[in-house]
């Protein structure tokens, strides 16, 4: 009976030994995952200090030692915890002076996630990505100082690769109409070859808004550029006043036409548009015809943005900084209706009202006898309620619309692309 207690006793301890290993073994994988997510969130806070404070990606490497990783063939799963034990070690390292260098750290998602060994997916996923959409989650966050950095490309980066670009182009005609991004890039181009070495040339005609040319001469007379005026002539072209999908493609293609041949007259290299990196996205048939001419986008090149220009623009004390995009008034018209002199001043006169009611996001779409009023969504109840409504109701009519309406999905830039079928818009392309 004794030796049988002794062997129940022994199972019992040998038993008790084994659920004690087991329970360390996965405290042990616990504390590794944990480990490996609080380094994460380490760095992940370090790179969001550093971005919020203008540091470059090098920095960034120099300060933490980590790195993105080179492209290489995966290695065998030893090789790999060879490594993942170094880069434990070099962690531990830096951890232990984070408080030093790195005080209040922030955690703000989502942030591109650590450069780990071997971790060649992320790698080819992630290199050279545009960082637009995270600089403007940064923004929307609050996290930004006076030079932002995300990634691999910041706004100083972008701003200089302009220059660069411009450098290499010595003497251009600028395509400029008195918007947000022409103004920028011919601020930039004065400032970058000098006044003599940049003609900004501006299209006027019954497509582009009453008051743009005052005030574009104005801008452009402050930053030093001469101007010189280009009669657009547009509605000489059937189709351009056609109005099908690809109406931006023939009204860009005779501006690029006239703007080469002043180019060439005048001694100056390259012809260059004010088209942003967003734009690349966007439905725009007039990109085909620079495409077609040979027509330089420098912001475009840079990958700046409309809200990178608006920051860089501010920071330069542009007026334009602010401005509402304004584009050709032929783009508020329904495809399919005949664009005219007479349907364009109605526009024209229809938003010059709307404006001086304080108005500053809104479009007014011609649908033949209907104006489809779009503003701002918090605009609508205000333009709805008295005696703003009857006002804007008498004044439409007057111009010759029967109908007044307002769309309750609110302004939204490029409304009358909607209707297009992706075939209507790749053929336009």
């Amino acid at each position: 009976m004794a030796q049988q207690r002794s062997t129940i006793s022994i199972f019992s301890a040998v038993f008790a030994i084994s659920a004690v290993n087991d329970k360390r073994r996965l405290i042990r994988a616990k504390s590794d995952d944990h480990f490996e997510c609080i380094m994460q969130n380490k760095a992940n806070s370090r790179r969001a200090e550093m971005n919020a404070k203008g540091f470059s990606q090098r920095d960034y490497e120099n300060k933490t030692g980590f790195g993105v990783q080179e492209n290489k063939p995966k290695q065998s799963q030893s090789g790999n915890r060879s490594q993942n034990a170094e880069v434990r070690r070099q962690s531990s390292v830096i951890c232990s002076r984070s408080s030093v260098l790195w005080p209040g750290r922030l955690l703000i998602g989502p942030m591109l996630p650590l450069s780990k060994p071997g971790n060649d997916q992320y790698h080819r996923r992630h290199i050279g990505r545009c960082s637009s959409t995270v600089e403007h989650s940064f923004r929307k966050a609050g996290v930004e100082g006076p030079n932002p950095s995300i990634g691999f490309v910041n706004l100083q980066e972008k701003h200089n690769s302009l220059k660069e670009t411009l450098k290499k182009l010595e003497r251009v005609v600028i395509a400029y109409s008195g918007g947000v991004d022409s103004t920028f890039l011919l601020k930039v181009a004065v400032d970058t070859l000098g006044a003599e070495n940049v003609l900004a040339c501006i299209s006027v005609g019954p497509s582009e808004p009453a008051n743009q040319l005052q005030r574009a001469a104005e801008v452009a007379k402050s930053i030093g550029a001469e101007l010189q005026i280009v009669e657009a002539n547009e509605l000489a072209d059937p189709n351009f006043t056609a109005n099908k999908a690809d109406r931006c493609f023939h009204c860009k293609s005779h501006l690029c036409k006239v703007l080469l041949d002043i180019a060439r007259q005048r001694g100056f290299n390259h012809v260059v548009f004010g088209t942003n990196y967003d734009d690349l996205d966007d439905f725009r048939p007039g990109n085909r015809a620079m495409q077609v001419f040979g027509i330089r986008s420098p912001l475009a090149e840079a990958k700046l943005t409309k809200s990178d220009i608006r920051r860089l623009s501010s920071e330069m004390k542009l007026p334009t900084a602010d401005l509402p995009a304004s584009p050709c008034l032929a783009s508020r018209i329904a495809y399919g209706i005949e664009v005219t002199e007479q349907r364009l001043r109605q526009i024209d006169e229809a938003e010059d009202f709307l404006r001086k009611l304080g108005l500053a996001e809104f479009r007014v779409r011609h649908h033949d006898t209907i104006a489809r009023i779009e503003v701002n969504p918090k605009d609508i109840k205000k333009i709805a309620a008295e005696p703003l409504r009857s006002q804007i109701v008498d004044k439409i009519k007057s111009l010759g619309f029967k109908f007044v309406t307002v769309d309750l999905q609110g302004f939204r830039s490029g409304s009358l692309n909607e209707p297009l079928s992706d075939e209507e818009k790749r053929k336009s392309l």
